[in-house]
């Protein structure tokens, strides 16, 4: 999105609510969304203002959490220029020196829906998300817009981890990475390398921040975002420092 661009103002958009339903995140709890109308078609710079205000992308949807009886989720990111790796990083990333990593449209590709599909059948049998189909995943994780990417991760040519992010202007919002479930490549925490790329990515390219979507207090799968200081919540429609726990 060029930032010389007339911009839309979100002010002018429409969203909507989606009735309460199950929430995915914490047990016996209901949530409701907040979505911007999928027949708009917003201008450049929207998606840009409206992640600063905490919206996530899902497909072709920009939304976020909005509950009235509870905030939970927050909305976290990484200043990268005061990042510095912990000791376990910096072995992850040593570790994982032998991998080659492109940068691809976020168009549907074969070869990433069979891993996407051996993924989700090994380590989410138990989710929304199973079982896997085409449709669910050109759904999910592709998206024919400039700033959509997919980053491969390769090993020794064959495909090992595909990350789904997004190209804004103030920085990388990482929006899903999926694996090779083989118990040989759990030493590699390729999940927790995949973030650990995108840092490096928005370094080379001088953005200041790296977007790692909502934190639960509660949900013990996102206790992995606390492992990249310094961190960044969304208070309201201010970022601050995020206390490490």
């Amino acid at each position: 999105m060029s930032s010389n661009a007339p911009r839309q103002p979100v002010r002018d958009l429409r969203f909507f609510l989606t009735v309460p339903h199950a929430c995915s995140y914490l047990e016996g709890r209901e949530a409701t969304t907040l979505f911007l109308d999928p027949q708009e078609s917003p201008g450049p710079g929207v998606y840009d203002a409206l992640a600063l205000l905490g919206f996530r992308r899902s497909g072709r949807h920009l939304y976020r959490p909005h509950c009235d009886a509870c905030n939970a989720c927050i909305s976290v990111r990484i200043p990268v220029a005061e990042f510095s790796p912990s000791r376990t990083q910096r072995k992850l990333i040593h570790r994982n020196a032998d991998l080659t990593l492109h940068v691809r449209p976020a168009l549907f590709d074969a070869e990433h829906y069979a891993l996407y599909a051996h993924y989700v059948r090994t380590r989410h049998a138990d989710g929304d998300m199973y079982p896997p189909s085409h449709e669910q995943y050109r759904t999910f994780l592709t998206l024919d817009q400039a700033y959509a990417r997919l980053l491969e991760f390769r090993l020794d040519g064959r495909l090992v981890a595909v990350s789904a992010f997004d190209q804004l202007e103030h920085g990388l919002s990482a929006i899903y990475t999926f694996f090779d479930p083989a118990p040989g490549m759990d030493r590699r925490s390729l999940g927790t390398f995949a973030v650990l790329s995108l840092i490096q990515r928005a370094l080379d390219e001088g953005l200041p921040h790296v977007y790692l979507g909502y934190w639960i207090r509660e949900c013990r799968k996102m206790n992995y975002k606390q492992s990249f200081q310094p961190l960044e919540m969304l208070d309201g429609r201010h970022w601050r420092r995020m206390i490490a726990l």
